[in-house]
């Protein structure tokens, strides 16, 4: 990801992120900073950037010609790979490049009168491959130019600032965090935030006793079920003291789970959302919620009635609810995959031509808080294997032989693959890799070497799937070391391991079987 800063003071942007983790991040060419002087662009001899305003009033305020001709080397830069001299009509002729370009680049204008910060707006601008900040000084910048290059303004707070630069540090600081790889694989951002709504809890390290003040004796125990629980509890007691607004969501997400509780593995994953801090409760009435799970964009919708009724075999349920006519349609607008657990509200086509209907699923799901025995591995001459086994994570040079094979012999076998559902699947497993959320199965060869026999991976919902075994390596119950090694890992995080098997595929549910997971009696619904 690269982050264009427009300033009056680049080397206070660059000495700020060139060290910790942006600094690596830098080093490892994950993202890059580029801080461009407005200085540099003005057509005053003295370098004078700033003026008057019409009409009075205190202050200076920045001009709008140094400041939309930084932006526009920035959108050449961007849009052509090379810097252009805005005044060289030669170099445009020769790109064909029109003077004025209507192509959208997403300019932040960092100001008290922006929208206030948050961690979904960091999550949204992390997808971007460039991000152009704007920090403004004096009295602000003239308002002709911000109509013309920004596309949002957004506040770190109710305060006032010398100048813009800080504010845009504290965001690059937060974004750069979400970008794929900055992290340690195994200090994975989807388990960054406010995590279900609640402040982290307290926190203690050596010595045990300080100033007469001792470390929580439960901390000490090493249960990590009584830990867990502390902890929670703890972050309870602080939200409701700290921060009422985020208590509020809180409490109404817990009173979400209890209801979806009732028909549990039905709406395991729904329950794994709220419990994993990742929902934001989009609409609640009677009967319906819909749930957005703020790191994969994916929403979740139930009828709760409906739920009931196929339950109890009723038969007169009605057919096609149009829950999504009572949400605003700016909300409409953003959902691009939303999963249905009730067949009956399954839109029709032409009410609904965004969208297209995938599969029918049934939801896996682990019951146990034990870890899975590891063990039962068998050659294929049928004696038994004790080692040559190496279950680790998959590295970026791993992505396309698993991506092939995905489609080859996974979920997605049986079916002709354009160019761009190709293209679409190699990133997406490339970004799991890079999340530190896929695993392979490796053998050693007699040369060395090591030979990538399956894989398997946690999607970006939060549900278990991807499993591939490679043809030469069957029967050998590969599928059940990989799966038995990601439920093993779930529940050392304290999650319920939860998967989900499209409704034709039986070799998936034998699997299953024989690992003890339970099925929904009813599937749900993916649509995009």
């Amino acid at each position: 990801m690269n982050f264009h800063i427009l300033t009056l003071f680049p080397e206070m942007i660059l000495q700020g992120l060139n060290t910790s983790i942006t600094g690596r991040a830098i080093k490892q060419n994950k993202i890059t900073v580029n801080a461009v002087n407005i200085r540099d662009f003005t057509e005053d001899k003295h370098r004078k950037v700033d003026d008057y305003t019409y009409g009075g009033g205190a202050g200076m305020l920045m001009q709008p010609q140094p400041v939309y001709d930084a932006w526009d080397s920035v959108r050449r830069k961007i849009e052509f790979g090379e810097e252009i001299d805005a005044a060289d009509d030669s170099i445009i002729d020769k790109h064909k490049i029109k003077k004025t370009s209507n192509r959208p680049i997403r300019t932040i204008y960092v100001t008290p009168q922006g929208q206030t910060f948050h961690q979904q707006m960091a999550k949204d601008f992390s997808k971007e491959e460039n991000l152009v900040i704007l920090c403004g000084h004096y009295e602000g910048i003239d308002e002709r130019v911000l109509e013309e290059i920004v596309t949002d303004y957004v506040s770190i707070g109710d305060y006032v600032l010398t100048g813009g630069e800080l504010a845009a540090m504290v965001m690059v600081d937060t974004i750069a965090r979400l970008v794929p790889g900055v992290l340690n694989n195994d200090v994975s951002a989807e388990t960054e935030s406010f995590h279900g709504n609640l402040l982290e809890y307290p926190q203690y390290s050596r010595p045990e006793v300080w100033h007469g003040k001792e470390v929580p004796q439960v901390l000490l125990s090493g249960n990590q079920k009584q830990i867990n629980a502390w902890r929670l509890e703890q972050s309870v007691i602080r939200t409701r003291k700290r921060r009422p607004d985020l208590y509020e969501k809180y409490q109404n997400l817990q009173e979400c789970m209890q209801m979806l509780m009732a028909q549990k593995f039905l709406h395991i994953d729904m329950v794994e959302c709220i419990r994993r801090g990742r929902a934001e409760l989009v609409y609640q009435d009677a009967k319906e919620i819909l749930l957005r799970d703020i790191v994969s964009d994916v929403y979740f919708h139930t009828n709760l009635e409906l739920a009931r009724r196929v339950t109890e075999n009723i038969s007169d349920i009605p057919q096609n609810v149009e829950f999504l006519s009572k949400l605003p349609l700016v909300k409409l607008a953003k959902i691009h995959c939303i999963v249905l657990h009730q067949e009956a509200v399954i839109p029709k086509a032409e009410e609904c031509l965004f969208m297209k209907a995938g599969s029918a699923c049934y939801q896996a799901v682990c019951t146990r808080r034990e870890k899975l025995p590891v063990s039962g591995l068998y050659r294929a001459d049928g004696k038994p294997m004790d080692d040559g086994l190496v279950i680790r994570p998959l590295q970026v040079e791993h992505a396309q032989a698993a991506a092939n094979a995905y489609l080859e012999y996974g979920y997605l076998a049986g079916k002709e693959h354009s160019e761009e559902v190709k293209r679409e699947n190699l990133l997406y497993i490339m970004k799991r890799i890079m999340e530190g959320e896929m695993f392979g199965a490796f053998f050693q060869s007699e040369d060395g070497s090591e030979l990538l026999a399956g894989f398997i991976g946690k999607h970006s919902e939060g549900s278990l799937g991807m499993l591939t075994i490679f043809p030469e390596y069957r029967r050998r119950r590969l599928g059940f070391a990989l799966e038995t090694y990601m439920i093993n890992r779930d529940l050392e995080q304290g999650f319920t391991p939860y998967g989900q098997v499209k409704s034709d595929n039986e070799a998936s549910r034998i699997l299953q079987d024989k690992m003890g997971l339970y099925l929904s009696k009813t599937p749900i619904f993916w649509m995009e």
